[in-house]
């Protein structure tokens, strides 16, 4: 057998170790550094930056060269990855519209507790862009992660997989990439049980976004429609359910409400949002 015949016997294989490797080299980018500081010291945050920069442009050559030359005769690497002008303003909306109904009861809450006026505030979103913690998770952490776990990995892993299974795999691969917090957390005092528990919470909410995510760019064929879900997700963080009792009774009834109205919404809406005919997917149509 030869060896290109041997790659094509052993595709599932050599895209799921394929996927490994990325996943593995990403979080070792983060680790190169060696450093005195938390992950939340401007030195860190800084060195991270560079190395995540890095992966992200040596990440592409890693797709290009493992996608079969049947695959990218029907289009290009860009096109794969999710890089088209054709519904990108769509991809770049409708999404995201879609993420805002699931949070509609934590949206509530910050209308209730006045945050919406801070938004409209410009010394607000000044401060924003010179807080380094607020960069990484806002702009930095969901552009390397998309592109890397969706945009780099999602070509990979579909040329042996049908599209609504990779929905399954290939969260746990993003999943997995944040279980490094656990070290990190012990290595600042965090008992050994807590630091499991707050990772292994880690690990089941981002495994279940990063489906979300994946469903988004397989659906779309869009960058842009994850990256600019995963950003929101990222600011509204995970709905802190004990809030809720802060607030009057009439407040506190509403918010309940607007919880199971948003995640009834969001359900209903889910398929026909992100129907693959809309942004003009003609490549990976998770139907």
């Amino acid at each position: 057998m030869s060896y290109t015949e041997g790659l094509e016997h052993n595709s599932c294989l050599i895209s799921g170790l394929s996927c490994i490797i990325l996943t593995i080299s990403y979080v070792a980018s983060l680790y190169i550094w060696r450093s005195k500081f938390n992950r939340d010291h401007p030195s860190t945050i800084k060195k991270r930056f560079f190395s995540v920069i890095c992966m992200m442009l040596l990440a592409p050559f890693f797709t290009y060269y493992l996608l079969d030359e049947k695959i990218l005769e029907k289009a290009s690497i860009y096109e794969h990855m999710g890089l088209r002008i054709s519904g990108m303003l769509l991809a770049s909306t409708v999404p995201l519209f879609l993420t805002a109904t699931l949070f509609l009861g934590p949206l509530t809450m910050q209308f209730f507790g006045g945050t919406f006026k801070l938004y409209a505030e410009p010394m607000y979103w000044l401060s924003c862009w010179q807080d380094l913690v607020w960069l990484r998770n806002h702009i930095m952490a969901p552009l390397s992660e998309e592109w890397v776990f969706r945009s780099c990995m999602m070509p990979i892993l579909c040329q042996c997989l049908k599209p609504y299974k990779a929905v399954y795999i290939a969260p746990l691969f993003f999943g997995v990439a944040h279980f490094h917090h656990l070290f990190e957390q012990m290595s600042r005092g965090v008992p050994v049980m807590s630091a499991l528990f707050v990772s292994l919470f880690q690990f089941s909410f981002t495994t279940v976004f990063g489906a979300y995510s994946t469903y988004l760019f397989l659906r779309t064929g869009h960058f842009f429609a994850p990256l600019i879900a995963h950003i929101f997700c990222n600011h509204m963080g995970f709905p802190n359910f004990f809030e809720i009792s802060q607030y009057p009774m009439m407040q506190r009834i509403v918010i309940l409400v607007n919880f199971v109205l948003g995640l009834i919404l969001w359900s209903y809406l889910l398929v026909p949002l992100t129907s693959p005919y809309i942004y003009d997917n003609r490549l990976l149509l998770l139907t």
